[in-house]
Parts: structure tokens; C-alpha cells; sequence
């Protein structure tokens, strides 16, 4: 009898540590995700909404903490954390993905389009060479996202390439190439954190800095730069990479969850972030924002100059595929039309 008992206890708690084992829940990803984007805008909540949707809809074993306003450091600074795994995912503008691979810059040579279709037509022809490129170096491509047309905030008017040249001018912290490029172009680029450039404003430091209307007014920028140049000189481009490692460790059904609830934060800061910045120039004009636009004779003084300038990217800025593949796809889209 008593071995029988004992016998049967050791079946009940073999049975117990399976039926355990079974149930035992799926260890759960926690994504860290720092970004420049300001605490509260709507790219701050269009992240937070994506993360609760990847939590919900993969029963928790996918989290993401979000990690706003720069606090974890400037884009030269997440790449390179990312790079040491110290971080999985981030939302990095152009210049921050432009650190993983030079290619993002076809998506930002100045004045190259014309509307936001053929910059989207562009973006999408250049979406799988991006991502392939990138997956040689350890990341993976997961959604884009737009914030409008970049502009010309200045302290004092500008309306010519000269004036810009004289300009202490804004330009990307651990972007040594733009850098270099704006030297050797005549320009007096000063590199920083983005998230430093109200400051900088503020304080002298810069005086000019390229930025779409829209962050302008969220970051109260007319306050220290009052003076705006009515010219679109690109959109402004984000997307959302994650690092290899953390990709690769969710399981295939979690990929899908993920890249769903990702698409689902490009779509809508993609529609809603464009609409607001349409609408932010009469906003900041009511705060006492001057609106400077060129004579008919500086503009066409200031294209003509700026076409021989960007010509000068491809293969310096540019690879020089990748500006092929950018031009011939806005071209192939402007044909259509």
C-alpha cells in the first residue's frame, strides 16, 4: 500500500509539472523604443496606440515602452545603441536612417519632388531595395511615416542661396557626409541633436533650420526663428526599423501581429500628421510668423542654383544606384501623369 501511494504521488506531480509546463505562458518580448518625436504629439501617440495594439493582439508576449522627446539620447546615439542591442526599435527620421544605410538619402535630396503622390510612388518603389540593403546590416524595415513639407525657419529673412550661405544653418549630429557636403558647398553648417535645435535657436547657436511647419508649432520654433521661407524643400520622412535580433526572435504569427499594428501607425500618421502641417502655417502666422516669399527672378535664380548643388549628391550623398532607382521612379510616376 505504501508503495503504491508513493507511486502514485510521483504520477500526480509528473502530471501537474506537465500540465504546468503546458500552460506556461510565452516569455514575453519588451521592446525599448526611443524617438526625437516631442512627448505628447501625435507621433507620440500614434506609437503608444501601435504598442498597445501589439500587446493586445499578441496576448502579451510582444511589449513595446516608448521612449519620447529625445530622452534616451539624439538619432547618432539610438543607431548606435541599436547597433549594440541595447535598444530594438525606434522611429528615426532621415538623417538617423541614413546612419544605418546612405540609400535613405534618395528620400531627401532637396527640391527632388514636385507633390506628395510622387514622393509616396518614389517612397514605394524604394521600400524592398531599402529593406533588403538594411537587412545586410542587422535591421529590418517596418513602416514608414510622414510629417508634411519641409520649409526654412529662419532668425532673419532669407529669400536667396547667398543669404541661406550666410546662415549658421541646422544641420544632423553624426551626419558627417551633409556635413561635408554643406562645407563644400559654401554653406556654414552647425551639426546637432535635433532635439537641441530650439535651444540653439534660442541661444544663437544656429539661426537657420530647415523644419516642416508642423513641428515648428509644436515646438513653438517661431518663437526664436519668426521668419519662415515659402519654399518646399521635401517631405519629411520617417520610418520605424527594428534590429534584426528582435525581429527574428518573435515567432511568425507574432511578425504579422507586429508588422499589422506598425502599417496601422503608418497610415495614420502618414493621412493625419500631412493634413495638421497644411494647416500650421496660418496658425503660426496668427502667432507672428512672417512668411517670406522669393521675386519671380530669385526663384528662378534659386532652382537653377540648387540643380547643380543636388546633382552633386549622387554618389557622394547618394549611392549612386539608389538616386538612379529615386529618379527613375519619380520620373516613370510624373510620365503617368
Amino acid at each position: 500500500m505504501f508503495r503504491f501511494s508513493r507511486l502514485g504521488s510521483v504520477a500526480l506531480a509528473a502530471s501537474a509539472i506537465a500540465v504546468t509546463l503546458s500552460a506556461a505562458p510565452v516569455p514575453r518580448a519588451v521592446w525599448k523604443l526611443p524617438t526625437i518625436a516631442p512627448t505628447g504629439s501625435p507621433w507620440h501617440k500614434a506609437l503608444t496606440d501601435m504598442g498597445a495594439a501589439i500587446d493586445r493582439d499578441t496576448a502579451g508576449r510582444v511589449k513595446i515602452n516608448v521612449f519620447p522627446n529625445g530622452s534616451a539620447g539624439g538619432e547618432s546615439a539610438v543607431v548606435r545603441n541599436m547597433r549594440a542591442n541595447q535598444y530594438e526599435i525606434s522611429l528615426l527620421m532621415l538623417s538617423g536612417l541614413a546612419q544605418i544605410d546612405e540609400g535613405f538619402n534618395a528620400l531627401g535630396v532637396p527640391f527632388f519632388f514636385k507633390t506628395d503622390a510622387e514622393a509616396k510612388a518614389v517612397q514605394d518603389a524604394l521600400t524592398p531595395l531599402l529593406d533588403k540593403r538594411i537587412a545586410a546590416k542587422g535591421f529590418h524595415l517596418l513602416a514608414w511615416t510622414n510629417g508634411g513639407w519641409v520649409q526654412l525657419f529662419s532668425k532673419k529673412p532669407v529669400k536667396t542661396v547667398d543669404e541661406i550661405k550666410k546662415c549658421n544653418l541646422w544641420t544632423a549630429d553624426g551626419d558627417v557626409k551633409m556635413t561635408n557636403w554643406y562645407k563644400a558647398n559654401g554653406f556654414h553648417p552647425v551639426a546637432l541633436d535635433a532635439k537641441d535645435i530650439v535651444t540653439s535657436l534660442q541661444v544663437g547657436t544656429i539661426d537657420c533650420t530647415p523644419s516642416s511647419a508642423y513641428a515648428a508649432l509644436l515646438l513653438n520654433m517661431h518663437s526664436f526663428a519668426p521668419n519662415m521661407l515659402d519654399v518646399h524643400i521635401g517631405p519629411l520622412v520617417g520610418a520605424l526599423v527594428v534590429t534584426n535580433q528582435a525581429w527574428n526572435a518573435l515567432s511568425p504569427d507574432d511578425q504579422a501581429k507586429v508588422t499589422a499594428a506598425a502599417k496601422g501607425f503608418e497610415r495614420s500618421t502618414s493621412t493625419d500628421i500631412p493634413a495638421k502641417d497644411a494647416g500650421s502655417v496660418g496658425e503660426l502666422q496668427k502667432r507672428g510668423l512672417k512668411v517670406n516669399t522669393m521675386t519671380p527672378k530669385d526663384s528662378a535664380d534659386f532652382y537653377a542654383q540648387m540643380d547643380k548643388l543636388i546633382a552633386s549628391m549622387r554618389g557622394d550623398m547618394v549611392p549612386p544606384d539608389m538616386y538612379d532607382a529615386a529618379r527613375n521612379a519619380r520620373d516613370a510616376f510624373r510620365a503617368k501623369k
